[in-house]
């Protein structure tokens, strides 16, 4: 399982921090509270019917299993005197996954980003215009450093890969074959790393997205890049031995995972089956 990650950015002064898993950003709204005037608490922003109904319409967007029954409860009790909420309580009636109160070392109340941006608002408009600003600042920051390392590890792949085709160049290719089938050897070996890492060939990845540009390793991951480029080696090392087809297709398999969740922390990666290889 994908560990989620901690950053913290600035808003005016007070420090705030963001827990990210995949693609969904979690701001601390315990956090941003610290910015309001007074003494106030998160439940006071909840006893809002403002607040309650867009934390309705967000739920029921994002969250095929909200409880609209509950909610519809709390939706006719949200603006009395008496009507009290804390998003402990809210989390467990509705189910709801916008917010989630977390304990340890990052412990507190956290919210989606769409969420914290309209608490935001609750503190003043001023600050909510700061924390998007700063959020996005984040978000480019670290676009442009995954952009780098994305290009970094192509490059590396493309370099090993030379010395790939030359280690197929200069130990299984014939000496008196045709331009057009040293290619089919070429492609041959390259399938031999795609069905590694990826359990596909080449051309049954053009197959499955017939409306994408470029090949399989242009939609890689930072973390597959990489793996691939350590394959390449190694598949060289492995030819330069003689050593079949087959057996170096699943040695490059086994490493391939090994790698992989060395890389990710994913210890649910499975092994891909031989069945798939049309190289063996």
């Amino acid at each position: 399982m994908t560990k989620e990650k901690k950053s913290t950015i600035n808003v005016q002064g007070t420090a705030i921090t963001i827990l990210s898993h995949k693609e969904d950003d979690y701001i601390s709204i315990t956090d941003m509270l610290k910015a309001k005037d007074g003494d106030f608490f998160i439940s006071d922003w909840l006893r809002n019917r403002n607040t309650v109904e867009f934390l309705g319409v967000w739920e029921s967007v994002y969250n095929p299993s909200f409880n609209y029954g509950e909610f519809a409860i709390i939706k006719s009790q949200a603006g009395l005197n008496s009507y009290k909420l804390s998003v402990k309580e809210w989390v467990e009636k509705t189910n709801a996954i916008g917010m989630k109160a977390t304990t340890g070392r990052y412990g507190g109340t956290y919210a989606h980003k769409d969420i914290a941006f309209e608490f935001g608002m609750w503190i003043s408009a001023e600050f909510k215009i700061y924390l998007i600003k700063e959020f996005q600042r984040l978000k480019d920051d670290e676009n442009q450093r995954l952009s780098l390392t994305w290009n970094l590890n192509r490059t590396l792949a493309k370099i090993n890969y030379r010395i790939h085709t030359d280690a197929i160049k200069e130990n299984i290719i014939p000496t008196d074959i045709t331009k057009e089938q040293q290619q089919i050897i070429y492609a041959n070996e390259a399938d031999v790393l795609n069905v590694a890492m990826f359990g596909k060939t080449a051309q049954q990845w053009r197959k499955e997205n017939p409306g994408k540009d470029g090949n399989i390793r242009d939609y890689s991951s930072i973390e597959q890049l990489l793996v691939l480029a350590n394959m390449e080696s190694m598949n060289a090392e492995f030819i330069k031995m003689k050593l079949p087809q087959g057996e170096r297709l699943k040695k490059l398999n086994t490493s391939a995972i090994t790698q992989l969740k060395s890389l990710t922390g994913n210890t649910s990666l499975r092994k891909l089956t031989d069945g798939k290889n049309k190289n063996k």
